[in-house]
């Protein structure tokens, strides 16, 4: 095994390991740990965001994404040129955005119903940095 092949390996587990300590449904877990497993088995991962709230996740490849969403059993797979990522800074008018300080989506233009919209938010001052990191590292991603 390469060093490469190693690195990726062990982005895999990180992964599993981050959804299995969700405490997901017995049928969730299993799906996350055969199916998704199974189908990232010999794929390079760049990186992943996990939903607790949800139990979806995000995993990113080089040239894509994969939306994973256990409650439907579906797995959305998103080209990179397909998607865009949208900031709305509301620190000075807090009030008429529902509470929302910071808003971050990375979103897809695709068929209805097939559409990626995945959100990042905030409503106290000090988890802006946390989002801010998040939106630095999708911007990232997608300009590579």
């Amino acid at each position: 095994m390469t060093g490469e092949e190693a690195i990726h390996l062990l982005r895999r587990q990180e992964y599993l390991d981050e959804v299995s300590s969700l405490g997901l449904s017995p049928s969730y877990s299993t799906w996350y740990n055969v199916d998704v497993a199974t189908l990232l088995n010999r794929t390079r991962i760049v990186g992943h965001e996990v939903d607790s709230e949800t139990g979806q996740s995000l995993v990113f490849f080089d040239r894509s994404l994969m939306l994973c969403c256990p409650a439907s059993g579906k797995m959305h797979h998103y080209p990179k040129h397909l998607l865009h990522c949208f900031v709305d800074d509301n620190r000075c008018d807090c009030s008429e955005h529902d509470g929302v300080l910071f808003r971050a989506e990375l979103f897809s233009i695709s068929p209805k119903g097939e559409q990626l919209c995945w959100e990042a938010c905030c409503r106290s001052e000090m988890e802006v940095p946390d989002v801010q990191t998040k939106v630095s590292r999708w911007l990232s991603w997608l300009n590579e």
